[in-house]
């Protein structure tokens, strides 16, 4: 590695495995001081950081969270992938949905923002997907729709924060390998009768015949939290093995 991160102050949301906890192990290796935190602090053993039990949808949580971390960098991975077309959807679902998909970054960028605006900058990088405004996938309504909302919020931050310092991306990969997207290949083998169907069904949809590992968004991340990325604020950086460009 190369201390891309050296000096970097890092939060990341929902680190305990996938997406989240490869960010962790590389912001680590990268050099940054993490704050590595999840709502279920069991998830976070074995990594060599500070650890923090933050629950996203919960206010003070989050303040507290971000007022012991002190971020120079904010990565926003709590999130949830609800399964469903627009009939299937439930006001529950789709208020479940918003809240830890939407509204839990705006609880961290909220509370992130003072303490960067005062250090003079920070790079915020949100979780969106290709699932999306960028490209629709089959019964992800409730997840299409926030994630899409994601980049909303993400070229809105970076807008009215440019002259502050701080830089704001989201990231938008494609189906990515993680303990989630196992246990929706099961759920969906269920369905089919078939975990090998399940599977075929997903990784089908990749043109490379694959799908992501958490390590190659991680680089992603890295990249955006690094001052190599200085003069990139306000785009959804599109990860997906080629999908939407089919």
């Amino acid at each position: 590695m190369t201390d891309r991160l050296k000096g970097k102050r890092a939060l990341i949301t929902a680190a305990g495995q996938g997406i989240g906890r490869a960010t962790a192990e590389m912001f680590i290796a990268e050099g940054a001081e993490v704050f590595a935190s999840d709502v279920n602090t069991d998830l976070l053993a074995g990594l060599d950081c500070e650890t923090l039990m933050i629950d996203a949808r919960n206010d003070s949580s989050v303040q507290a969270g971000v007022a012991t971390a002190k971020p120079d960098v904010l990565f926003n991975c709590a999130g949830f992938v609800h399964h469903g077309n627009a009939l299937d959807a439930t006001d529950a679902d789709w208020d479940f949905g918003f809240d830890l998909n939407v509204r839990s970054m705006f609880r961290t960028i909220r509370a992130a923002l003072p303490g960067m605006i005062e250090r003079g900058g920070g790079s915020i990088v949100n979780m969106s997907s290709a699932c999306s405004s960028v490209i629709g996938a089959p019964n992800r309504f409730i997840y299409g729709t926030t994630k899409a909302a994601v980049i909303g919020l993400t070229k809105s931050v970076a807008v009215d924060y440019i002259k502050q310092g701080i830089r704001c991306n989201a990231i938008c990969p494609g189906t990515v390998e993680s303990p989630s997207w196992h246990d929706r290949v099961k759920a969906l083998g269920e369905e089919l009768g078939s975990y090998d169907k399940a599977l075929e069904q997903f990784v089908s949809r990749q043109p490379m015949g694959r799908v992501a590992t958490a390590g190659e968004i991680a680089s992603l991340v890295t990249y955006l939290a690094s001052d190599e990325s200085g003069f990139t604020t306000g785009h959804p950086h599109v990860i997906d093995g080629g999908w939407s460009g089919q």
